[in-house]
C-alpha cells in the first residue's frame, strides 16, 4: 500500500488543524508536516508541528527535506485584522503561495497540489447570473481584500500547472464555511445583538458546512480528483432569513453610511469587515455545485439552510425576538402599508 506525505499550509487556524488531525490518522499517511509562524492551539497528534514562514524560501528545504508528495495549501487569510493589516495580508496571500509554489516546483517529490480557494474571486455585483459555473468570469473582478488575493493566488497556481504538468492540483472555491465551531468574518456578524443590513438590499448567500469542507479537503488531498470545484452546501438563504432564524433584530442602514458602520465594527473589535465584504453584504453571490457532484464524487451532507441551522443550534443562539412575533410584526407593516395605498 503507498503511503503518502502531507505537508498542511496553516495548522495554527481552525481548518487546517482539523485537516491536518483528520490526515495523520489515516493509515494510508505515513508522515503529516503542518507549517504556520505560530504553533495550533489544538493537539495534531501524530503531525509534526514545524514552526516556518511561507513567505520564506526556506520552506523548499521543508518541502525537500520531508520528502512532501502532496500540498495542501490552506494559509489564505479572509480578514486584515487577523494577518495584522491588509499589507500582510496580502503579503501572506500572494507573496506566500509564490514562495511555496516556487518550492513545489523545485521538489520532484511533489505529485499533487490542493488550494483552499473561495468563490470570493466570481467577486460581487448587480450583474451577476443566478449561479456562477467554474468555467464563467466574474462580471466585475473584485478590486480589493480576500477576492483580489485569491484571484492572483489562482492565476499563480495556474502558471505552476503549466511549469509541473506531472502534478495533479485540485482548487477548491468554497462558500462561506459556517457550522457550530468555526469563526468568521460572517459568523461573528450574524451574531451580533443587532444586525446592521444595507438599506434597499436583501443579498442571496450560500454556506459550506465545516464538516463538508474538511472531507472536500481531505479527498482531494488522498484521491486523484483533479480540476477546479465551486463547493458549498445546495440552495441559497436570503441575508434577512438568515438574521431571522439566529433570532437576531438588524437595522437597515442607509448607503452612504454603511462603510461608516463597518469601520465602526471594525475599529471597536466586533467585525473586521472589508470594504469587499461589505459589498457583498449588499449584492450576495451563488455558486453551482453541479460539478463537485458529478465529477469530484461528493455530495455534501448539509444544504446551506441545514448548514446554517446546525450553526444556530450550535452556537446556543437564543433568540432575541421569537419569529412568531416577528412574522405577525411583518404581516402588520404590510396590512398598514397596503391599507395606506387603497386611501391615496
Amino acid at each position: 500500500m503507498p503511503t503518502r506525505r502531507v505537508l498542511v499550509t496553516g495548522v495554527s487556524r481552525y481548518l487546517g488543524g482539523r485537516l491536518a488531525t483528520l490526515l495523520q490518522a489515516d493509515p494510508e499517511v505515513e508522515s503529516v508536516i503542518g507549517v504556520d509562524t505560530i504553533p495550533p492551539r489544538r493537539d495534531l497528534g501524530r503531525a509534526e508541528f514545524v514552526r516556518a514562514d511561507i513567505r520564506n524560501p526556506l520552506i523548499a528545504k521543508v518541502i525537500g527535506s520531508a520528502q512532501v508528495d502532496t500540498v495542501v495549501h490552506m494559509n489564505l487569510i479572509a480578514t486584515p485584522l487577523g494577518a495584522g493589516g491588509r499589507t500582510a495580508m496580502k503579503e501572506i496571500n500572494v507573496i506566500g503561495t509564490m514562495q511555496l509554489l516556487a518550492a513545489c516546483q523545485k521538489a520532484p517529490t511533489v505529485r499533487r497540489l490542493v488550494v483552499k480557494s473561495t468563490a470570493a474571486v466570481y467577486g460581487s455585483s448587480s450583474h451577476d447570473p443566478a449561479l456562477f459555473t467554474e468555467d464563467m468570469e466574474p462580471r466585475e473582478l473584485p478590486r480589493s481584500g480576500y477576492g483580489k488575493d485569491a484571484v492572483e493566488v489562482e492565476g499563480y497556481v495556474r502558471g505552476f500547472g503549466r511549469r509541473r504538468p506531472d502534478v495533479e492540483i485540485t482548487m477548491l472555491r468554497f462558500a462561506n464555511f459556517i457550522g457550530p465551531r468555526i469563526e468568521t468574518v460572517l459568523t461573528r456578524y450574524l451574531m451580533l445583538p443587532v444586525v446592521p443590513t444595507s438599506l434597499g438590499y436583501d443579498p442571496r448567500i450560500q454556506f459550506c458546512h465545516e464538516d463538508d469542507g474538511l472531507e472536500i479537503l481531505r479527498l482531494a488531498a488522498m484521491e486523484r480528483r483533479p480540476g477546479i470545484f465551486n463547493a458549498g452546501g445546495e440552495g441559497v438563504l436570503l441575508l434577512s432569513q438568515a438574521i431571522r432564524r439566529a433570532g437576531r433584530p438588524s437595522v437597515a442602514i442607509p448607503t452612504p453610511a454603511v462603510s461608516l458602520t463597518g469601520g465602526l465594527l471594525r475599529r471597536f473589535g466586533l467585525v473586521d469587515f472589508s470594504p469587499e465584504q461589505l459589498r457583498f453584504l449588499e449584492h450576495g453571490r451563488a455558486a453551482d455545485f453541479t460539478r463537485l457532484r458529478e465529477r469530484f464524487g461528493y455530495q455534501p451532507q448539509y444544504s446551506t439552510a441545514e448548514a446554517f441551522a446546525d450553526f444556530v443550534q450550535g452556537r446556543d443562539l437564543r433568540r432575541i425576538i421569537e419569529p412568531e412575533r416577528m412574522a405577525t410584526a411583518e404581516r402588520w407593516v404590510l396590512d398598514l402599508l397596503a391599507r395606506r395605498r387603497q386611501l391615496v
